[in-house]
């Protein structure tokens, strides 16, 4: 066709990870790149592809400058259905209902050389009461394992030295055309065996399929690094059971306390949703006092938003906006202080740090295997590269300063820890 990929300027405007956003921010968001894209590119073709298409297309085919929308199952026909990018009078709207999207499409990034993620997991079989993901990505499946370890094998080719598994419930992964066929676990033994990309991150996985199994196989691995991304979305037992999730805060607690008897370097982040309908302030510092007795390094703090076709839109005991910013104001600052707490437990340590090639106002950034985040001076022959180093101490803006290592200064660094 004739078509290639551009990284100063692309003839499509693609938006996605939209349940992700509330109707109203994500329809500002669109007119506000929309803007910005008529001021740069004014004879682009846009199409409108991803979650907001599956959910909300008659709304998208309406604003001005769409040339196109398509649905969850029709984005990858991009090219089939829409022979001519030229933009026409009348917009084209290409939808069908997600029950349809049964096919699994694997993809990954390819902006950065030194970090890539690999979905290996779409759709999810759940149905939490906040949530339109089943609604606007499908039922949960995956490709095989061979064809991950195979694109996995393709990355390492590029020189990536990081890939992180990604998916909608990536602990669901190895259902193919609606049977369970094989088990995350066995994905994630085939990466370590069949691969050599030196590290493999796992993103966030739900506590009830983050077995004991995988957690061994963790903290035994030689590319999977110490660190796991565990929603928890509330402390309390009745919020959990109005929210509709599958586990109850002592399980969460078991997952936690295993990890760290394993590995007690790892990192654990938690996503937490306030402001859930009935979240009273008695249920809220339950929450709060559950995580602040944990053991873990940092939090991702939602604030609920209602949302169409959900079963939470219905429920009663609304939480005022700002009630719900308040309580999101201080799991917030909680986050800030266990993340703290957290690198300094880390300082005087040996760790492996992958650098980033992309420098910041002369200075470069990277991550230790669990996750602590670095900063040095830029150097260029630093980029992409694994190095050991010493964690010195946290800096103000909450970075670890390092002094980096040969491997000689390893062996003595070692020796008088």
């Amino acid at each position: 066709r004739g078509l290639r990929t551009s990284t100063t300027a692309c003839p499509n405007l693609m938006l996605r990870r939209a349940s992700s956003q509330s109707r109203n921010r994500m329809h500002r968001l669109t007119h506000r790149s929309l803007g910005l894209l008529w001021r740069t590119l004014p004879h682009s073709f846009v199409a409108i592809i991803g979650c907001y298409a599956q959910l909300k297309p008659k709304e998208i085919i309406n604003i001005p400058g769409v040339n196109a929308v398509l649905g969850t199952n029709e984005k990858f026909q991009l090219l089939d259905l829409i022979e001519d990018f030229s933009p026409s009078e009348s917009p084209l709207m290409f939808h069908s209902d997600i029950d349809q999207a049964l096919d699994y499409h694997t993809s990954y990034s390819i902006s950065d050389r030194t970090r890539t993620f690999l979905k290996v997991q779409d759709g999810c079989n759940y149905g939490c009461a906040f949530c339109t993901i089943p609604l606007a990505r499908g039922k949960s499946r995956s490709a095989s394992i061979k064809e991950i370890v195979d694109q996995a094998n393709e990355i390492g080719a590029r020189g990536i030295q990081e890939i992180v598994l990604t998916g909608v419930n990536i602990g669901d992964f190895g259902i193919q055309n609606r049977k369970r066929k094989e088990r995350f676990i066995d994905l994630l033994i085939a990466l370590e065996d069949r691969t050599e990309i030196p590290r493999f991150r796992i993103s966030s996985i739900e506590p009830n399929l983050l077995s004991d199994e995988i957690i061994h196989f963790v903290a035994s691995s030689r590319r999977f690094v110490p660190h796991f991304h565990i929603p928890l979305q509330s402390g309390s037992d009745e919020i959990l059971t109005a929210m509709n999730r599958r586990y109850r805060t002592q399980l969460y607690k078991d997952r936690v306390a295993l990890i760290k008897s394993l590995m007690p370097h790892c990192s654990i982040g938690v996503d937490v949703i306030v402001g859930f309908p009935g979240e009273t302030e008695e249920e809220f510092l339950k929450t709060y006092n559950f995580l602040n007795d944990l053991d873990i390094s940092y939090l991702h703090v939602f604030t609920y938003s209602e949302r169409p076709n959900t079963k939470a839109i219905g429920m009663k005991e609304v939480v005022p906006q700002a009630i719900r910013q308040e309580r999101s104001r201080m799991l917030r600052n909680l986050s800030e202080k266990k993340k703290r707490f957290f690198y300094e437990q880390q300082m005087g340590k040996i760790e492996e740090v992958l650098f980033e090639e992309a420098p910041q106002n002369g200075k470069m950034f990277g991550f230790t295997k669990n996750y602590i985040k670095i900063e040095t001076d830029f150097d260029v022959t630093l980029g992409n590269q694994l190095y050991p180093v010493l964690l010195q101490e946290v800096r103000e803006n909450g970075n670890a300063k390092i002094e980096i290592l040969t491997r000689p200064e390893v062996m003595a660094n070692s020796q008088m820890l």
